[in-house]
């Protein structure tokens, strides 16, 4: 069994060439944690109120998809971690490694960003907010309408860019871990990640955020936003990573592990606020990515391999780029304070989801690839 082709890649990764991905169900479950995403900020009642439902059926679309966006966001930072360390080429350079990360992301951040500029967030927004976006520094501000200004999904952007700049020396690092230790390390890094939430709690001023949320703006943004702490998401993906390739997985079934991802998302609404952001569903996810992947390299059955899927999967960054600008504006368009019953709602969550999947379908096609067939490799030299 070889477990050394490249697998296929997670929001902000260079995608892999047609057929040559042995991991293509990590590629359809992109789609689903992107669509986790989009329905939760469809879910959303807050400034701007992106839930088109009134009455009992807008609370329980609410509740239905409270937690779905930050434990897709999770699911992305594991995926990424374990992507790059499982692909990871032995003759790169941090320099090629970093032009691919750099061309493969921020040509379609501009894009996104560029979007939301231009069709609402200009006449609000200071160089304060739009400046750091642009430039995907935002999560560094502890400031809510810095981190989660302009086109808000970006601010995951500015953690992967801090990522792959720690790539190279984390994944050293890791590469040197004895493999029958690498069980211990998954362990304390879930650990540490898990006590964070109680370390805001204990130490940091505690408030209401302007949104309703239950914390205050920098309790938020030290659980969630910073990137040095994300990077213990991203770190934990590459050990799972190295523990495929060790052959020290369980053999946890992929059924199972999703099961078990259920499970971590009624924890989610059950523990503290700031637990059910990240820590529950920790786990689950360091639990299934691997599962998928050794599914996949035995070749067994997987709902996540089929061709649509695949090709959803395949537009999944993309998605996650435009979905929350085209739904603020449609919802500009049709009316923030309109509602509608369950038939009306649930036109308005198609129409959402149509429109962001047509134009995530341009983004890709008409700037991603491009960018990534001209800019994604080095030029051959020119012997005289």
């Amino acid at each position: 069994m070889t477990t050394h082709a490249r697998p296929a890649e997670a929001p902000g990764l260079d995608a892999s060439p047609p057929g040559f991905s042995r991991l293509p169900s990590l590629t359809g479950m992109r789609f689903v944690a992107a669509m986790m995403v989009f329905l939760f900020h469809s879910s959303l009642t807050t400034e701007p109120p992106l839930n088109p439902f009134s009455g009992t059926a807008s609370d329980l679309y609410h509740a239905a998809f409270t937690k779905t966006g930050w434990m897709g966001v999770t699911f992305f930072f594991l995926l990424s971690g374990f992507v790059l360390t499982y692909s990871a080429r032995p003759d790169d350079t941090r320099r090629r490694f970093w032009r691919r990360r750099l061309v493969k992301l921020y040509p379609s951040h501009v894009a996104g960003w560029a979007g939301a500029m231009a069709l609402f967030a200009a006449a609000t927004a200071t160089w304060q907010q739009w400046l750091p976006n642009l430039l995907l520094l935002q999560t560094w501000i502890p400031e809510y309408h810095t981190y989660l200004s302009i086109n808000p999904p970006s601010w995951s952007l500015s953690c992967e860019v801090f990522f792959y700049l720690c790539f190279p020396l984390l994944h050293r690092w890791i590469k040197r871990i004895r493999p029958e230790r690498l069980w211990a390390w998954a362990g304390g890094l879930a650990a540490a990640i898990t006590v964070i939430p109680a370390l805001a709690y204990l130490l940091l001023p505690d408030g209401t955020m302007s949104n309703g949320f239950p914390v205050s703006e920098v309790q938020y943004w030290a659980v969630y936003m910073l990137p040095p702490v994300r990077t213990l998401d991203f770190a934990l993906g590459m050990i799972m990573a190295r523990i495929v390739m060790s052959g020290r997985w369980i053999r946890l079934g992929l059924l199972p592990a999703c099961a078990l991802v259920l499970v971590g998302y009624a924890v989610a609404n059950a523990v503290p606020w700031l637990f059910g952001l990240n820590a529950a569903a920790l786990v689950p996810f360091a639990l299934l990515i691997p599962a998928a992947a050794t599914t996949d390299l035995r070749g067994e059955r997987s709902p996540f391999r089929g061709r649509v899927m695949i090709r959803l999967g395949e537009l999944s960054f993309a998605l996650y780029i435009v979905h929350n600008v085209l739904m603020v504006w449609v919802r500009s368009l049709i009316g923030e304070s309109r509602l509608y019953g369950v038939p009306g709602g649930v036109g308005v969550i198609a129409l959402y989801f149509a429109l962001c999947l047509a134009v995530a379908w341009l983004l890709h096609k008409g700037v991603e690839m491009p960018m990534m067939r001209r800019f994604g490799k080095p030029r051959a030299r020119v012997r005289s």
